[in-house]
């Protein structure tokens, strides 16, 4: 990207309060950072194309393949450069970025992608080529994946980070090799808002969100590892603007809404002023929630709330830690499996679970096994011949705890790990996609056995056997809660599959997204119900998935039930400002009002009403 200097328009445009000749321009795209700003865009030029033009090299092989190495060289140096500098930025902005940054210099190293550039020089390619058709070929790979094998949710927008961390490593190294040069915001005015085609996540990495006011590109989008790196930086920031280049110019002055996704361009007089409330009230609002770490999670009426987080990467800990989160509520376990060239052994699990269950002290960890299917890939899978296969839907496949049970020493295996880590501190174990009985009693045998055996062996484990619990994810699962909690210890409602299954409609497919509505009064009916269920049998119930972290269903969930909620580290501040604020009685009136409803809308209108009281 090439960055121009902004005229500063925009701001004179703010001081005057005049409006601009034709009025202001309402846009929209996907909210990614939620917040407010007002101030005058900052454009960068398009990215040039970095395809190559030129396929069959005139130098020696020899000479293609110093160049190459060259610029991996120089690549891995500008990614340590990135490294130590967020090491100067928020901890949950460390724990976001560095993740991605150290996958960028594994690749570089020993692996697929070096060995396929490799390959390709030998048969003549220039180094620019080779890298471009390398990567191009994984990412390509990975799409596959998710288009053949119907990838659902959060997997098919892992595949597609994937699929752009191959075409973002590609791309720094051929612009190495091109000597094209990166994104730079040294011009950039304080209080600007950036504006572009597209932002490269090691172009969100150069962001200081005390100068850059908020982000807005055409380009993008939730799901990847610029949304994600924006979310960390705390920067307002909407994505994926469609026409925004046919409105917006270097200084022209824009109001950006990160919760809604609007962003208004040249805005009146009475926009620039509600803008400039809104920007004040955000500020003071970070503050307040920055004060609510430290703070209980207990209702206005006196009832507890246990506001835990979910973790996907030990990385990640930090973030929890100064979130106030009151334990783990879901470890995923599945980093372990992805980019594993062979399956993590039980010594190689112990090790990462006891750190953290280690790190977590006496607060809970709750560790679910492996949630794997034939519709993912990994490489440690697939040479094992675990999956692979051909499925007509892998969504109703075999998956989770029917994968297991199917391959038993997987499951074995991290029994034993999670069960010596118990000896570190307090952890309950999960077991996912449960939809009978039957799976439960098959999977307990397996775990008793094999805490029977390290006891024999003298291995210490925790001085109890952890609970053992279940996801609720279907309606069969839903629908016979209370059966099931006979069998488990303690039930997890995973909303995000419930809401599709129960809904047969795909979040991560465009043709039915507008069906996707966890307020749709199946879905809150069958939460009701597992919560009833459960309380009959004395059986614990908590919730994760998106619903468990959206501030406006917390009082809802409560009213049918709920005491326990998992949900990303950085909402467990504004959820607890919620619970802080509501009454028991006042969340069982609006439960038994909204379950009482049939129409979307309405429900909608309930909640919001709830909301402003």
């Amino acid at each position: 990207m090439n960055a121009h200097r902004s005229s500063g328009r925009g701001e004179d445009l703010a001081r005057s309060g005049m409006d601009e000749p034709g009025g202001e321009h309402l846009l929209h795209g996907e909210p990614i950072g939620a917040g407010f700003a007002i101030g005058p865009a900052f454009v960068v030029g398009e990215d040039p194309s970095l395809e190559p033009e030129a396929r069959i090299s005139h130098l020696t092989r020899e000479q293609e393949h110093a160049r190459f190495s060259e610029a991996v060289e120089r690549s891995i140096g500008q990614l340590k450069k990135l490294q130590n500098r967020i090491a100067r930025l928020p901890e949950e902005t460390q724990v976001e970025i560095g993740p991605m940054l150290e996958v960028y210099q594994r690749m570089l190293g020993p692996s697929r992608l070096k060995n396929g550039v490799v390959s390709r020089l030998d048969d003549g390619m220039t180094a620019e080529a080779a890298v471009y058709e390398a990567t191009a070929e994984l990412a390509e790979l990975m799409l596959a994946s998710r288009d053949e094998r119907q990838l659902v949710g959060e997997d098919a927008a892992a595949a597609e980070r994937r699929a752009g961390e191959f075409r973002e490593i590609g791309r720094r190294v051929i612009r190495n090799l091109m000597r094209e040069s990166f994104l730079s915001l040294s011009n950039m005015p304080n209080g600007a808002i950036l504006v572009a085609h597209t932002l490269r996540p090691a172009d969100a990495a150069l962001i200081d969100p005390a100068r850059v006011a908020a982000v807005v590109t055409e380009d993008g989008g939730s799901t990847g590892h610029t949304a994600i790196m924006l979310r960390a930086l705390g920067v307002p920031a909407v994505l994926a603007v469609e026409g925004l280049f046919d409105h917006v110019t270097d200084g022209t002055t824009l109001v950006v809404d990160g919760y809604s996704g609007s962003v208004t361009v040249d805005p009146s007089s009475r926009t620039t002023r509600q803008a400039r409330k809104q920007v004040a009230a955000y500020a003071q609002e970070r503050q307040e929630l920055g004060r609510m770490r430290r703070l209980s999670s207990r209702m206005a009426s006196g009832e507890k709330i246990s506001l835990q987080a979910n973790l996907e990467l030990p990385a990640e800990l930090p973030l929890i830690a100064q979130s106030g989160a009151a334990g783990i509520g879901l470890l995923r376990t599945e980093f372990l499996f992805i980019n594993a060239e062979t399956l993590p052994d039980e010594a190689t699990q112990y090790d990462i679970y006891a750190a953290i269950v280690s790190t977590m002290g006496s607060d809970p960890t709750t560790i679910r096994v492996l949630d794997w299917g034939g519709e993912k890939q990994g490489e440690a899978l697939i040479r094992a011949g675990i999956v692979g296969r051909d499925s007509i839907n892998p969504a109703l496949g075999v998956r989770g705890i029917r994968l297991l049970l199917e391959y038993p020493e997987l499951l074995e295996t991290q029994f034993a790990a999670i069960l010596r880590a118990a000896a570190k501190g307090p952890v309950r174990v999960l077991l996912p996609m449960v939809t009978v009985a039957s799976e439960i009693v098959a999977a307990r045998e397996i775990y008793e056995r094999v805490a029977r055996r390290l006891k024999r062996k003298g291995i210490e484990t925790g001085e109890t056997l952890p609970p053992l619990g279940v996801m609720i994810e279907t309606p069969a699962a839903a629908l016979t809660a209370g059966h099931l909690a006979q069998y488990a210890d303690f039930l997890a409602i995973g909303s995000n599959d419930l809401t599709m299954y129960t809904l047969a409609a795909d979040r991560a497919s465009s043709d039915v997204l507008a069906l996707y509505n966890p307020l749709h009064p199946a879905v809150l009916r069958m939460i009701g119900e597992v919560f009833s269920a459960a309380f009959l049998e004395r059986c614990p119930v908590s919730v994760c998935g998106e619903i468990a972290g959206n501030p406006r269903l917390i009082p809802l969930l409560i009213g049918l039930g709920c005491r326990s909620f998992s949900m990303s580290a950085s909402m467990v501040p504004r959820v607890k400002q919620i619970v802080r604020h509501i009454s028991y009685n006042d969340c069982r009136l609006l439960a038994r009002r909204v379950l009482a409803e049939t129409d979307i809308g309405e429900i909608a209108r309930l909640l919001d009403g709830f909301q402003r009281n």
